[in-house]
């Protein structure tokens, strides 16, 4: 039998942890679960278990996240024909999941500001997601003279009733009425709310550049798969507390892609692909194919894609677009409005790109 090399050790590693800690959180729950316990469950030293994670918490989270992206969908499921029937499609297949695992999370996302932040920035990118799917179904009317309109405020509102009806479901069993709440997001969905896009009103003004483009593959939460990131288009790399901007790159009608990015990737990042899985997982569900968002989200765990659009460093803070055309860098602009910048200048013709003579 070949022997396995240290890469292939430690996945295999993580691999039997998440699964030890999968039985221990739904037996014992998150608080009485034990780390050593975990290690017991999974044959393997406390050492090996913080090895993979740096703590309980993170591992949490991880296991979460890898049951998100696992999910089967609702029996039945079937794309919906408008706004309405794909919004109750969504809420069907998210009231099948089972929630006892989860019972915890709220409490631990509030339990640190550090983490409270960058949870209310994913639900930002995950409605926008979800309100991006239910645009390209059914578009918003918007009025003659009048900001573009938008669907995130109804985005918004139906994962508040399928969060809070989760949560529900825990603490007063038997009190939720699945068929309600769908019942609910569908009128949701039609619901006036008066949303409008407003552009920033403050943007740097993008810099010329001329650097190599050549980033190779990544998994897209959006569509749950590996992908090659294109040549042409936007990449904006954010931080967790600056995930919000995403919207100002789609709003200016570039083909966006997000690279999110963190001071803490192994207790954020974990975090950040439950939130954008279980949306995602769910729209794929729900929306027919050709009406997916064609926004890509990218976690960078490793701030290897950051580093490949010329970010040498990253915090959650972090807010940098880049114009890519023809595989190469020609535009870039950071901190607040960078996004909007950047994808506005996208419709532009290029600038001549300066060629660096190490490149």
């Amino acid at each position: 039998m070949a022997r396995l090399t240290r890469a292939e050790t430690q996945e295999r590693n993580r691999a039997k942890v998440l699964v030890a800690a999968r039985q221990e959180f739904a037996e014992r729950g998150f608080r009485d679960a034990k780390v050593d316990v975990i290690a017991e469950r999974a044959e393997l030293t406390r050492g090996a278990v913080y090895s993979n994670f740096p703590g309980k918490r993170a591992l949490y989270f991880a296991v979460l996240a890898d049951l998100a992206a696992r999910a089967e969908p609702a029996p039945h499921s079937r794309p919906g024909t408008d706004a309405r029937s794909a919004i109750g499609a969504f809420a069907r297949d998210w009231m099948v999941r089972d929630a006892g695992l989860g019972r915890d999370l709220p409490s631990e996302v509030m339990a640190e500001e550090r983490v409270r932040l960058p949870y209310a920035q994913l639900l930002e990118l995950g409605a926008l997601l979800l309100a991006l799917a239910m645009e390209r179904l059914d578009p918003p009317e918007s009025l003659p003279d009048a900001p573009p309109a938008r669907y995130v405020r109804r985005a918004r509102s139906v994962l508040t009733t399928l969060h809070g009806a989760r949560q529900l479901t825990v603490a007063a069993p038997g009190f939720v009425e699945p068929f309600d709440v769908v019942s609910t997001c569908e009128q949701l969905a039609a619901l006036p709310l008066n949303d409008w896009w407003a552009p920033p009103q403050v943007s740097p003004q993008p810099r010329p550049a001329g650097e190599p483009w050549s980033p190779g593959e990544a998994v897209d939460l959006v569509r749950g798969e590996t992908v090659r990131l294109p040549a042409d288009g936007v990449v904006a790399v954010l931080g967790l507390h600056r995930l919000a901007a995403a919207e100002e790159a789609v709003r200016a009608g570039a083909d966006v892609t997000v690279v999110a990015v963190t001071g803490e990737p192994a207790e954020l990042g974990p975090l950040a692909r439950l939130v954008i899985t279980e949306v995602a997982a769910g729209l794929r569900q729900a929306f027919p194919e050709s009406r997916w968002p064609a926004l890509r989200v990218v976690f960078d765990s490793r701030a290897e894609l950051a580093a490949a659009a010329g970010v040498p460093a990253v915090s959650d803070a972090t807010e940098v677009a880049v114009r890519v055309a023809g595989g190469r860098i020609v535009a870039r602009a950071d901190g607040f409005g960078g996004c909007h910048a950047v994808a506005a200048d996208w419709l532009a013709p290029a600038a001549p790109a300066r060629h660096d003579r190490s490149s």
